[in-house]
């Protein structure tokens, strides 16, 4: 597995595309992944710090895994069919067993920022459309 980082969000509201950008933490390949507005929306928030007054959906699922008892260990971003993306959530549930979720990889972007759990990839998955970080 290949750690990553969010290092860009590009905002595109007259196409509807909306696009985030990993980088790999010991490298310069990096990974873009079309997303769509609100989840876009949601991952800037994060990272601009801003508070809303309520709880938002991202903020309300990583609540709602805490109350249960489990964490969020990590989220891996494995898998390019059709041209859609695919994520999983590992989480540790409250008895010790990991539990694997299937995830959209732009939600489970914004959940692993607000649960500060590391973002992976597959090396395989990097090979086939990773590419050199641009300056």
């Amino acid at each position: 597995m290949v750690e990553m980082e969010l290092i860009r969000i590009l905002m595109n509201e007259r196409r509807g595309e909306q696009m985030v950008v990993l980088k790999e933490k010991k490298g310069k390949r990096t990974l873009p992944i079309i997303i769509g507005i609100p989840e876009a929306s949601a991952i800037k928030l994060k990272i601009s710090g801003i508070r809303t007054p309520r709880p938002m959906t991202h903020d309300l699922l990583k609540n709602t895994i805490e109350r249960l008892g489990a964490s969020l260990k990590e989220v891996i971003i494995d898998k390019l069919q059709k041209n859609t993306f695919y994520a999983k959530l590992v989480l540790n549930g409250n008895n010790g067993k990991g539990i694997v979720i299937d995830a959209r990889p732009s939600d489970s972007i914004a959940l692993a920022l607000r649960a500060k759990c590391p973002i992976f990839t597959t090396e395989e998955l990097l090979n086939q459309i990773g590419a050199p970080e641009e300056t």
